[in-house]
């Protein structure tokens, strides 16, 4: 009888527990989802209605599959092409609007005054977005997607070691990858190169250099797994699953790209294991002045207020790897497929270039004094901004301009939507016009801070900004004293979304030497 009278508790108690378990499932994907696009639609927020269990992700994965399948022509009208679903809609629903990834409410924004209330995030409200999937996996919990104490600990180590004074020393080591690279490019002089591969070989040489104390072959494996991880966070970024069935059933992306998250991460426990070795060998003082050197550092502070674990070490790194050296590359190489087209502001490139450093390298006042490669590259990151899209949660219910936004919402903000609007760059936002620049960002922008924000904007402005911008200007004045070049014919202009703005079939030019 007591047996019985068990048996009959424990099944009661597991049918009680299925029927919660299967409640909060279906507020999560019914019930939650239309309470959320009810509130909003009241408001005067409107979009297309929440479909289970994708959301929208089917329908803009068509849209986006059309417009970016193929090549165009020699233009800079991205908008419409990379971000079709927003441009789109936009036009149909208004400057803001509700998306729906599965179950989750996405706000997007594209009001400068909304954006620069979001971004400078004055009392919290507007957090990092919490990382999950495909892209915790690349990212985990590195300082671009952390929060509060963990973020700030980063935080002041990357402002220390991305000072001014810092990069100042890192110029020479800049300057040595690229003279390496055009090295090679002897072997191409009067023939066709591909920039692009050549530009990604030398910005991962530079953050190997300067951040990790070594040369890229030392790192090489890892920057290869992370390259196959973030093709797979690609191509699954608009797949959506129910809620929990990961754990249950697993895809071939999702078991490779675990093994990868694995592998990544050994390999960079034995890159800090030999740092680690040469102290306590003895064959050096300290774990060096690098980024590499300083986490490692800090890992094993005495002080545990200071201190970060070596989970959070290792997706710093492994951040940076990824992260670090793809803004760069395609930095440099949108700023030379436009510069090769149009070879007048190339010419003034290069006539500003030897004016300030003759037959020398660039140094580091020079590069501050470079006004139209300023330009130049301020209209690349206008045109083709590496990072298309910034994130925010709102984890509780806050105010945002005239809305009252709902907790568990999330914030997407274009940025090139802000990049080619009309009514912020006038009726030729599309045409490749550096002097809109030529009295500063401000000016350019009619003092809207919110409308150029290549790198965010606010407390989470990218820390790599003056990295990344000295890098570019090092390696386009080197080529630029050394070569004029202009597109190849074989040239096939085909931007694409693959995680940032990347030119797909690459930038092929014909060069010249001097």
């Amino acid at each position: 009888m007591a047996v019985g009278i068990l048996t009959i508790f424990f099944s009661s108690t597991l049918c009680l527990f299925l029927l919660w378990k299967l409640t909060k499932l279906i507020d999560k994907v019914w019930w939650s989802p239309r309470r959320i696009q009810r509130l909003l639609s009241s408001q005067g927020v409107k979009g297309l209605s929440y479909s289970f269990p994708h959301g929208n992700t089917k329908v803009i994965s068509a849209m986006r599959s059309q417009s970016m399948g193929y090549p165009m022509g020699i233009s800079h009208d991205m908008f419409p092409r990379i971000q079709p679903h927003v441009y789109l809609w936009t036009k149909m629903y208004g400057r803001n609007f509700i998306n729906w990834h599965g179950p989750e409410a996405q706000l997007f924004v594209t009001e400068p005054d909304l954006i620069k209330e979001i971004l400078n995030n004055k009392e919290d409200a507007y957090p990092k977005m919490e990382m999950q999937g495909y892209a915790k996996k690349l990212l985990g919990d590195a300082m671009i997607t952390n929060e509060g104490e963990k973020w700030a600990k980063i935080r002041k180590l990357a402002n220390h070691t991305f000072h001014a004074n810092s990069l100042k020393g890192m110029i020479p080591e800049m300057s040595t990858s690229v003279e390496i690279m055009l090295e090679r490019w002897r072997d191409y002089e009067g023939n066709e190169i591909d920039v692009h591969k050549e530009f990604g070989a030398l910005t991962t040489e530079v953050i190997s250099r300067t951040a990790f104390g070594s040369s890229f072959s030392d790192g090489k494996h890892i920057f290869e797994m992370v390259a196959k991880l973030t093709a797979i966070t690609v191509r699954n970024i608009y797949r959506t699953r129910l809620p929990g069935l990961s754990q249950i059933i697993r895809t071939e992306d999702e078991t490779q790209a675990e093994k990868l998250k694995e592998g990544i991460k050994n390999s960079i426990l034995d890159l800090v294991g030999k740092r680690d070795q040469k102290v306590k060998n003895g064959e050096a003082e300290d774990y060096g002045s690098d980024y590499l050197g300083q986490l490692v550092k800090i890992c094993h502070d005495s002080d545990a207020n200071k201190r970060i674990t070596v989970a959070q070490m290792v997706d710093e790194i492994r951040a940076l790897y990824g992260a670090g050296h793809l803004t760069t590359t395609n930095l440099l190489s949108w700023t030379v497929f436009l510069l090769a087209v149009d070879t007048d502001w190339q010419d003034k490139a290069r006539k500003e270039v030897f004016q300030h450093f003759g037959q020398e390298n660039p140094s580091s006042d020079g590069i501050a004094r470079l006004k139209s490669m300023n330009m130049i590259i301020n209209e690349s990151l206008r045109l083709y901004p590496p990072v298309l899209t910034v994130t925010r949660a709102v984890k509780k219910e806050v105010k945002l301009g005239s809305l009252t936004l709902p907790p568990n919402l999330s914030i997407f903000i274009s940025i090139l939507a802000l990049h080619h609007d009309p009514q912020i760059w006038g009726k030729d936002v599309h045409l490749f016009k550096p002097e809109r620049f030529s009295e500063g960002v401000a000016k350019a922008t009619n003092n809207n801070a919110a409308a150029f924000i290549p790198f965010g904007m606010g407390p989470r402005t990218c820390v790599g900004l003056n990295f990344t911008t000295n890098e570019s200007k090092i390696a386009l004045s080197m080529i630029l004293k050394r070569y004029k070049f202009s597109l190849s014919p074989n040239n096939v202009h085909h931007p694409a979304d693959i995680f940032i703005l990347t030119p797909k079939n690459g930038v092929k030019v014909i060069l010249q030497k001097l």
